[in-house]
């Protein structure tokens, strides 16, 4: 049996919102499983917003503030949720030094994400296609040198990694799972 009819049109708008705001979740939830098919369908979508902005020439400025915007998401991504740096500090000043667990009766530690992979994939696929929505409207298309950004970029890009990787290296952790020790008959 359907709801009631509601009273006022905003009410009407209000229960369509909330209507399709849970089927929309049901397919999230449902994709979640299927990285693989997540990842190439962003693939995909990134290519099409790629060819579009090599193709009409313009749009630069919406091309590197996505850029800057993944970039920042990535980052996000290989850090942990809890800086190791600010907790030893926070140790310090208590006079009790913590850090990683260094013997083997030290307490482990599973890495832990500041941004879970998925809520990545999902922000990552709604900045490309906000992106490529943005690179049809010709408010968009600022006039701008676009190998300075790019260079600038690529800057940026260098520094900040080279930074996020002399912290993994200083506080030892590898935020994937590829080239990490197994042992036999280990769960996988």
């Amino acid at each position: 049996m359907d709801a009631p009819e509601p009273d006022t049109p905003f009410a009407a708008v209000t229960a369509q919102t909330t209507r399709f705001g849970r089927i929309f979740q049901t397919y999230l939830d449902k994709s979640t499983p299927f990285t693989t098919y997540r990842w190439i369908g962003t693939g995909v979508l990134f290519l099409l917003f790629a060819l579009r902005i090599f193709f009409a020439q313009g749009w630069y400025i919406v091309a590197y503030s996505l850029g800057i915007y993944l970039l920042n998401l990535f980052l996000a991504f290989l850090s942990p949720k809890f800086d190791p740096s600010l907790e030893q500090d926070e140790g310090m000043e208590d006079g009790q030094a913590g850090g990683l667990p260094t013997k083997e009766e030290d307490e482990f530690r599973p890495f832990v994400r500041r941004l879970p992979e998925f809520k990545f994939w999902f922000s990552t696929t709604k900045a490309i296609a906000i992106g490529f929505c943005c690179s049809w409207f010709e408010l968009f298309n600022l006039p701008v040198f676009w190998p300075v950004l790019v260079v600038y970029w690529l800057i940026l890009f260098g520094l900040t990694m080279r930074r996020q990787i002399q912290h993994m290296i200083k506080y030892r952790y590898v935020p994937f799972t590829v080239g990490k020790t197994r042992y036999p008959g280990a769960a996988k």
